[in-house]
């Protein structure tokens, strides 16, 4: 069982307004372009890490030199994504963390500062969804999604801002169903997504220039994960039609995105919903 931290563990660097920040990107830039997709030396918070896309996101930002905090609720399965870091060269540390809970999440991060003395990316993946018509959605079935897709990354953000520091990054992620629609009955899902790319917005212009902290969301298209598989025989053979690029998306390809924004040679991008999907949403 994890232990406890009280607040005096996370305290909030502050720096006032119109204060020049002693951080200068461009004096701190690796030599070669390569080199600024490297995280050496960083610590990487990676939430609903235990299966599907977060799998990809914590082995991918382990290749790039991160040390990886894994959180889930399923903290037991957490185990075999660890061994994906470890396998990378890196360190790994499991805890069990319910995102919808403020507590967990300042827990997880206390955490992270007690094992690794700082905290460098934060990719805010847990999440959950459900199709339901809008006229049968109960209250329950809403707010859980809610409570989850969109709470549970601000207090993650949250959480996370009171520690980081100058250069650090924070990855939403998000769906293209927070900019379209694609079918199915997920008024929940759609309006948690819509709400963490404006929620992704606001922290960026709070905390880019007076913390140096770039808050950036992806908005995956359609992507094999445990949300994929629940979905209706046929669907996703439906909505292939939409897709310009003509298939699904590999991971990796999403986890090298998480890595480009989590970098350096992300350095100027920030307050964007970056969307990996193959054309879907110009379509």
């Amino acid at each position: 069982m994890p232990r406890a931290y009280g607040p005096r563990h996370v305290t909030e660097r502050v720096i006032g307004p119109g204060a020049s920040l002693p951080y200068d990107a461009r004096m701190s830039l690796p030599s070669t372009v390569p080199d600024m997709f490297r995280l050496d030396g960083k610590v990487a918070i990676v939430t609903g890490a235990s299966s599907g896309l977060g799998v990809a996101f914590a082995q991918g930002l382990a290749e790039a030199g991160a040390d990886v905090v894994l959180g889930a609720r399923r903290v037991d399965r957490l185990a075999d994504t660890a061994k994906l870091v470890e396998a990378a060269g890196r360190k790994a540390l499991c805890v069990a963390t319910d995102v919808a809970k403020p507590e967990d999440c300042t827990s997880l991060v206390a955490l992270a500062m007690e094992e690794f003395g700082h905290v460098d990316v934060l990719v805010n993946n847990a999440g959950i969804g459900t199709a339901v018509p809008a006229t049968r959605e109960s209250v329950e079935q809403f707010t859980n999604v809610i409570d989850v897709n969109l709470n549970g990354c601000y207090w993650m953000a949250q959480a996370c801002g009171r520690v980081m520091g100058e250069g650090s990054s924070i990855i939403n992620i998000s769906s293209v169903l927070g900019i379209t629609t694609a079918g199915l009955p997920q008024a929940a899902y759609a309006a948690s997504k819509a709400g963490l790319n404006g929620l992704t917005r606001d922290l960026a212009q709070q905390w880019t220039g007076r913390k140096g902290i770039r808050v950036n969301s992806i908005a995956p298209g359609f992507f094999a994960s445990e949300m994929t598989e629940q979905y209706p025989p046929g669907y996703l053979e439906s909505q292939q039609g939409r897709i310009p690029a003509g298939r699904k998306g590999d991971p990796r390809e999403l986890a090298a995105a998480v890595v480009f924004l989590a970098s350096p040679a992300g350095g100027y991008v920030t307050g964007q919903t970056l969307a990996v999907d193959g054309g879907m949403t110009i379509t």
